[in-house]
Order: C-alpha cells, then structure tokens, then sequence
C-alpha cells in the first residue's frame, strides 16, 4: 500500500500550533518549555497512574517516539484522561527546563516516567532512584551513564536504543556516489550520542576508503557556519542522529544546496526535512516498543532493573528527490526501486 500525506510547512509553524493546542506551561522556572497535562487533578493516591514524559525538544524522531509510545499505552487499555494521567512536558533543548521538569515529576511522585532523548534522561535519573524511568530515542545508555550495562540496567533506568546502521548509511553513500573520496561528519559535541554515530560513521568511512573531515556545532546557531566551511571541501557530509541538526534541517539544506553536496542523514524525519538520503529506523515503532516495556512494568510488574536495552532490527531506505534535484543528484533507479519512503514534490510517499 502507498500512503501520502504532505510535509509540515515548518518546524516554527508546528511549534505554534502545539503551543496553541496544548498551552505552554506557565509554571514557575519552567517559562521556557511547554507541554501539557490532563486531568491535571488526579494523582496516583485516587488510583490513576500518573505518567511524566519529559522530551528534550521538538523534532519529527522524538515527536514519533513520543506518539507510538502513547498509543501503544492506549492500545494496552491505558487511556490519558481516564485511567492514566499524562503529562507531557518539551525542554526546548533549555537545560534549566529539563531540571525544572524532572525536578517536578519527581516531587509530584509520578509512577512512571518517559524520557525522550539521551538529555532528558540523563537530567531526570539525576533526581531519582526510585521512579521507573523508560528511555528512548538514545543511542547508547551504558556510555550516557544511565545504567550498569545495556544488557543488565541494574537501577531504575531501561528503555529503546536509536542506534541506527551506520555501517548501512555509509554502504548506502558509497552506492549513490561511488566516485567520492572524502566525507565530511557533523555532529554537536555534546550529544553523547552523536559523537558515538560519528565514531561509528568514521570507522565505516574509512573501511570504504573515504577520507574523513569532521566539524562539530554546539547549539543551531553555528550550523550553518560550520557547513560552509566544510561543503566545499567534500564529496558529501554525514549527519548522524543529531538533535541539534535535526531541529535545524532547513538550515542543513540551504547551505547544502549552495554548495551542491550531498547529505546522507540518521534518520528518515531529518530526510523528510532536507537530507538526501537515510537507512534508518522507525521512531513510531521504537515509541510502540518502549510503551510495551512500560505496559509490562504497570501490568505485569516487571523490575525495570532487569530490563535489557532493546531496538530495532528493522531499517527503512529513505530519499528525497526534491533534495536530489535542488543539488543536481540523480538517484540511481535501483536506490530508487527499493526506497521504503520518498519525498516528492513536497510528499512524503511510504511505500
């Protein structure tokens, strides 16, 4: 089956109108992020489950998660507003918000808590021992120091890891340009998680014999700087699953039409946005698998502690012909043929 739907006009306009929808909370110290609570009322003491979901920021990976999460929750008979009390708080990548936020939660003495990004999660598990807290759209939980092992948690944090074939987006980058000699990585510096994809994304590159030229940012702001100053000297850039980068394709897209290279990205969301191309996996289904994980633990009971890290095995083929034609790239028929999505005259078709 072949599923349309048209793209966002803009990440701003979609921030507006979850603002308008949902409200931005006006709590003290929290003027900054924005979520949104219903029942607001009900407390674990009248027997609903209070859920605190605290999200480092907007963009199409963690709102995804965040969406399959719910309604994998939903699915399992846990209803928002009925049984269950979520309330769904966005940092805006502020880190005095995810302090704020987790602090909150924490003295509210939600029962459970999902974090959404490797900053959310680190904040929050700072501020409790106790609450079972969930993660996703992390890539590495054992580097981030959120537990003993990926494969044995041992404390209150477990959840879904992100990481992605990278291996599998170089192989991809060297199909599309076969001819290419030097890559070039960009990636925040202090995304943990990032600068594990960037390690990964070297070692892969060098593997192919591609020369390796690696440019860091520290927020949106030195994007398109740090860009410029790297297109012309390569035959293509590698963006892991970067929040920074995601939440600023726009931007990644300008520059790299100026210049004419090509972009291969983490994850498809970033694609849809103005990347060229991505084999990457599913954020709806990685929110769906971490809101099984939280339906084992208010069901059944299960110790978070004992809790493997799980993921995906399962990778899209993610182009964008639009892209494609803004940098004069054609994609070879084959890359074309087996694309799981495509972006098209500003659709998105899912095949």
């Amino acid at each position: 089956m072949v599923k349309k739907f048209k793209i966002a006009a803009s990440a701003a306009l979609a921030f507006v109108m979850a603002c308008a929808m949902a409200g931005c909370s006006s709590s003290s110290g929290e003027s900054s992020a924005s979520g949104s609570a219903s029942a607001s009322g009900e407390t674990a003491s009248n027997g609903v489950i209070k859920i605190g979901i605290i999200q480092l920021l907007e963009h199409d990976a963690l709102d995804s998660a965040r969406e399959g999460f719910i309604q994998t929750l939903k699915d399992n008979g846990y209803v928002d507003g009925e049984n269950i009390v979520i309330d769904y708080q966005n940092a805006q990548n502020d880190q005095s918000n995810l302090k704020t936020i987790s602090q909150r939660f924490v003295q509210e003495g939600d029962d459970l808590i999902l974090a959404i990004a490797t900053g959310a999660a680190q904040s929050v598990a700072a501020e409790t021992s106790e609450i079972p807290i969930l993660g996703t759209a992390i890539t590495d939980y054992e580097a981030a120091q959120l537990v003993e092992s990926n494969d044995a948690p041992g404390g209150n944090v477990s959840g879904t890891t992100d990481l992605n074939p990278v291996d599998k987006q170089l192989d991809l980058l060297k199909e599309m340009l076969p001819d290419a000699k030097t890559l070039g990585i960009l990636y925040n510096s202090s995304e943990v998680n990032s600068e594990i994809q960037a390690q990964m994304a070297e070692e892969a590159a060098q593997a192919l014999g591609l020369e390796c030229k690696t440019a860091t940012v520290t927020n949106t702001n030195d994007i398109a700087q740090v860009m410029e100053s790297i297109a012309s000297d390569v035959d293509a850039i590698y963006i892991p699953t970067d929040n920074t980068f995601a939440s600023a394709m726009a931007t990644v897209a300008k520059v790299a039409e100026q210049y004419k290279v090509p972009t291969i990205c983490g994850e498809s969301g970033m694609v849809q946005n103005g990347g060229l191309a991505t084999v990457g996996i599913d954020y709806y289904k990685l929110g769906c698998q971490t809101g099984e994980m939280a339906v084992r633990i208010l069901k059944d009971g299960a110790n978070v502690a004992e809790m493997p890290i799980e993921g995906l095995e399962d990778a899209n083929v993610c182009i964008n012909l639009d892209e494609a034609a803004a940098i004069g790239y054609e994609f070879p028929q084959s890359i074309i043929d087996r694309a799981n999505i495509i972006v098209q005259d500003g659709e998105v078709i899912e095949n």
